[in-house]
């Protein structure tokens, strides 16, 4: 159960429009890819993808599921209906009992379609079912500095987690919850139930069902990850993880035909270079046209860069245009957004000084000239050294 229903209000106009897993990512890939792809690679053969903001678009991109090969017959991809209401992940499944049981499945994986990662959740559940448990939680050690922003694990020499702490102020471990759980469906189905009788639960994985699974003495145990894995919820951690793409020690994205990321490709003509072009350290999707300078970026598929245009520490997502002269230092530039003839985002000092803190995120659409900006303020804003303009 793969659940593709938040808005990501913490993207901010990268989501106005949009579901977070449908963000581009990289080079010619969108976030939720990578859930997919690892269902795939896993020998998952029935994945069911709960929507519920901006469905539309999320369903055209799935479709049938053959770009991830998951379009059997008797299972493949099935894009469940938006609910309606507001509900937590677990109420989420929870309105869908009557999918899963007609699988008759003996247990169920529920992850999230917003993670960067690769995992074969086969080998998940072949430990979920040595240790007998009833509920397998994929763990990853974080810095101290970030366990307040997850679930947090604590375990016994064995694996065999004794106590769960939902974003602690002060955590007593480093083993935080990757949102990728391994259920025997009727233990799970059990406490679905007794939670959507509660009517003071939030109906959430972390908040509810998972203590109370721990109060009632079922066996939950942790799964070590020791991969790669981002959580894109935030503009920070969107750009760092593509960022990660074009470090030299990262290995994500090489092309290992054993575990490959899919996606729905359009076929589009070979990327064009200036004679005047720079590159460095950069990745280049297919059908672009580059003419002036690109350092340390990620530019995706059709995108433009004029003569006499600079891009640095960016990202440039699918058929977004930079016109002649502009200069663009560590910024996000959405989908179809254009930057203007000799703009600036970023301050022209900040060009050369890779040490600037703080992100630009320029929402599709909404990029003006400076005149134009200062006489509606309202489209520029800063939060947490983000500016969104």
């Amino acid at each position: 159960m793969l659940l593709a229903g938040g808005r990501g209000s913490r993207l901010g106009v990268l989501t106005r429009n949009r579901a977070k897993p449908t963000i581009p990512f990289g080079d010619e890939y969108k976030v939720i890819d990578f859930a997919l792809s690892n269902c795939s690679n896993s020998g998952m053969d029935t994945v069911g993808v709960l929507t519920q903001y901006q469905p539309l678009e999320l369903n055209e991109y799935i479709g049938d599921g053959q770009p991830w090969n998951l379009n059997g017959h008797e299972g493949g991809v099935r894009m469940l209906p938006s609910c309606r209401r507001q509900h937590g992940t677990a109420n989420a499944i929870y309105q869908n009992i009557s999918f899963i049981e007609q699988y008759n499945p003996e247990h169920v994986l529920v992850i999230s379609a917003d993670h960067i990662y690769k995992m074969n959740y086969s080998k998940m559940l072949d430990y979920h079912k040595k240790n007998h448990a009833d509920c397998t939680i994929s763990v990853i050690d974080v810095p101290d500095d970030q366990t307040s922003r997850f679930g947090i694990m604590n375990t016994d020499s064995n694996g065999k987690i004794y106590e769960f702490e939902e974003k602690p102020q002060r955590a007593k471990s480093n083993k935080a919850s990757m949102g990728v759980y391994i259920f025997t469906w009727k233990k799970l189905k059990h406490y679905l139930e007794l939670d959507e009788r509660d009517k003071s639960s939030s109906n959430d994985f972390g908040m509810n069902i998972i203590p109370m699974m721990l109060d009632c003495g079922e066996q939950l145990y942790a799964y070590f990850y020791k991969g790669y894995w981002r959580d894109v919820g935030t503009i920070e951690s969107l750009w760092e993880a593509n960022m990660d793409l074009i470090r030299p020690e990262n290995n994500l994205f090489m092309k290992n035909p054993e575990w490959m990321i899919y996606t729905r490709r359009q076929t589009l003509l070979p990327s064009y270079f200036g004679p005047k072009s720079v590159l460095s350290n950069s990745l280049i999707a297919e059908g672009c046209v580059i003419y002036g300078e690109v350092y340390s970026s990620v530019i995706s598929r059709s995108a433009y860069v004029a003569p006499g245009a600079v891009v640095r520490d960016s990202i440039v997502m699918p058929n977004a245009r930079i016109l002649r002269g502009a200069k663009v230092n560590k910024a996000v530039i959405d989908e179809y957004a254009e930057i203007g003839v000799e703009e600036v985002v970023g301050h022209r000092a900040q060009m050369n000084d890779k040490s600037v803190c703080g992100i630009n995120v320029i929402g599709s659409g909404l990029y003006e000239s400076k005149h134009d900006i200062a006489m509606k303020k309202g489209y520029s804003t800063r939060v947490s050294g983000v500016k969104v303009i």
